[in-house]
């Protein structure tokens, strides 16, 4: 098989990094890879070489590759280039971005979104959801720390004592979780929300407080992510929230609805209520964010409150990030990938549930 790594036009990150090229030639395959592919996640052209790359332009990557992996999907003319019955592996989010699927759906292709990839135990190894919400988690506490104009741990000095930041998890998946033992570390008072029952044990565990609103419908179905509320609910939720986030310093949100847009657990009148100085960073900004007066990609200041729309937080450390996305992706090809041939199982429930174009024909939400 030959596979392909394209230059990321938008994010630090690369999809393959040299470590997996060699065992990906020991297992039978040819990789090409564009020239600077790697660069900017600290991976140079020369360790692609020496680990049996060939390194051609961007053109000459997508000719000469049966299979092409990329963080973001391609763009509209890269399809044009490829061979026909190319296999293509990225993160589409078909929930949002039909259009880019459809944009996929062209000549033969099979086209695989590891977004989709069912949050089973088997393919753990393969969830690249997991591994960039985890390292997203921890730069979310970071990054809010960088903007909080106060210390993250208590401090008793001869000058006088500083009380600790208070910080309020939304959300305690992978993320979640992961910034609160970010924000542990960092010797802050630590709170976290989640609607799922399981979360309270985790969150504990760690060293938090777990904010409980009694009467959540708990789905250990919906694979890790929230579900659906009643309005009953919603209501005492909102007002347990409320009571917490005006003592907020720092607000880290990461909460997701599979398919749908993300529950708006901040109202603007909670953010005008909070403490000036504070800071929100909203994980969930790019299917709409936690926050009502996020915008993503950017960062504002609403009532003296620095909100931070970020959902590519993974790709500021893209060194350890594209490392752990490359083992997802060699995990996932192992899939269908025998003796350097493609042998596509539509039988698998990974690749079933993770193809969204088959020899060129829509087939997510079929």
């Amino acid at each position: 098989m030959k596979i392909g790594i394209i230059n990321e036009k938008t994010d630090n990150r690369v999809a393959i990094v040299p470590d997996l090229v060699k065992r990906l030639i020991d297992e039978g395959n040819e990789i090409f890879a564009e020239e600077g592919c790697g660069e900017s996640a600290l991976y140079s052209d020369e360790t692609y070489l020496s680990a049996g790359a060939k390194m051609l332009d961007r053109a000459d990557v997508l000719k000469s590759s049966d299979l092409i992996c990329s963080i973001f999907p391609l763009e509209k003319e890269d399809y044009k280039l490829l061979p026909n019955e190319a296999v293509v592996i990225s993160s589409f989010q078909p929930y949002f971005s039909l259009d880019k699927t459809e944009s996929a759906a062209n000549k033969n292709f099979t086209v695989f979104s590891l977004d989709m990839i069912p949050r089973i135990t088997l393919a753990q190894a393969m969830d690249v959801l997991s591994s960039m919400a985890s390292i997203a988690g921890y730069k979310a506490v970071i990054t809010a720390a960088n903007h909080l104009p106060k210390y993250f741990p208590m401090l008793t000095t001869a000058a006088g004592s500083i009380p600790p930041a208070k910080v309020l998890v939304m959300g305690a998946g992978v993320a979640g979780l992961q910034a609160v033992a970010t924000a542990k570390r960092l010797g802050a008072v630590v709170q976290a929300f989640d609607t799922r029952a399981a979360a309270k044990e985790e969150v504990e565990s760690l060293g938090a407080k777990f904010v409980e609103v009694e009467g959540a419908a708990d789905d250990k179905s919906a694979g890790g992510y929230a579900v659906e509320q009643t309005e009953e609910y919603k209501q005492k939720q909102r007002e347990k929230i409320f009571e917490e986030a005006v003592k907020a310093d720092v607000i880290v949100t990461t909460a997701q609805l599979r398919g749908k847009p993300a529950p708006v657990l901040i109202t603007k009148e909670m953010v005008d209520q909070m403490k000036e100085g504070s800071v929100i960073v909203d994980i969930a900004s790019s299917t709409g964010g936690n926050c009502e007066l996020t915008e993503d990609g950017k960062t504002v200041v609403k009532s003296g409150v620095t909100i931070i729309g970020n959902s590519e937080l993974a790709a500021d450390v893209p060194n350890h990030a594209s490392q752990l996305f490359s083992k997802n992706i060699h995990n996932f090809a192992k899939t269908f990938l025998k003796e350097g041939k493609a042998e596509i199982d539509m039988e698998n429930e990974i690749l079933k549930s993770s193809c969204i174009v088959s020899n060129g024909e829509v087939v997510y939400g079929n």
